[in-house]
């Protein structure tokens, strides 16, 4: 019996803790580092995770995306340290960032509501920033760029095999993991509220009875015990 065929994966990978994702800032375009303990928990998670026959392998990788934020910066540079991938394109893509929360940078959700108490995120974004509509857009753009490569990763093949070598990681953001996970899943944006996405948590996504046109979300937070931990 010829051996079942593996869809191609999406890794969401948000970078490793910080000061502003421990206390709930709304971290978008500050360069806030990895706390020592943020630095790690991904040193830690690398090896428990990627290698030969486990659940990522640097064979199958064949694209990376990396936001141009240095705390995911910081967590790709750790995370494939002891673990380089041998065939693979890796770019700063500026289009995976966080949410743009313009004036909203930097304070906590109820301060916010101070003077917006029915605030939320998912509905009214930030002017100067991000939309919902803004963002949903740009989280489509990466997607289809995601979905192009498996797609011609299937029409390329020349065995059931081969497709597997197509697998994408993502170094992202907390909302942006959220907004991806939601649209991957042909969900409004403002589903993304009902999935959690930690410090250094991991997300896989990929298909369904081996067909790209069942988009489905495999896994949400693996690796990720500290915060698991405190729930």
């Amino acid at each position: 019996m010829a051996p079942k065929k593996r869809m191609p994966r999406v890794y969401l990978i948000r970078h490793g803790e910080t000061e502003w994702s421990l206390n709930g800032r709304h971290t978008g375009v500050s360069d806030i580092p990895l706390t020592e303990n943020g630095e790690k928990m991904v040193k830690e998670m690398g090896p428990r995770m990627m290698g030969p026959g486990k659940l990522i392998d640097p064979a199958a990788v064949r694209h990376v995306f990396i936001s141009p934020r240095k705390r995911a910066q910081r967590t790709a540079e750790l995370l494939f340290g002891a673990n380089p991938l041998p065939k693979c394109y890796m770019t700063t893509e500026p289009e995976v960032a966080e949410w743009d929360y313009g004036a909203y940078e930097g304070m906590l959700t109820k301060d916010i509501r101070k003077n917006k108490p029915d605030w939320e995120i998912w509905t009214d974004g930030r002017h100067p920033g991000e939309t919902p509509q803004q963002m949903s857009d740009r989280v489509d753009r990466v997607i289809a760029k995601v979905r192009a490569i498996h797609m011609k990763a299937e029409e390329d093949a020349s065995s059931p095999e081969e497709i597997e070598h197509s697998d994408v990681m993502i170094f992202s953001h907390g909302h942006f993991t959220r907004v991806f996970i939601a649209r991957w899943c042909g969900f409004p944006l403002k589903a993304g509220y009902n999935f959690a996405a930690d410090a250094g948590g991991l997300a896989v996504l990929g298909y369904q009875h081996n067909t790209l046109k069942e988009p489905s979300l495999l896994g949400l937070n693996w690796y990720s015990e500290d915060s698991l931990a405190h729930r």
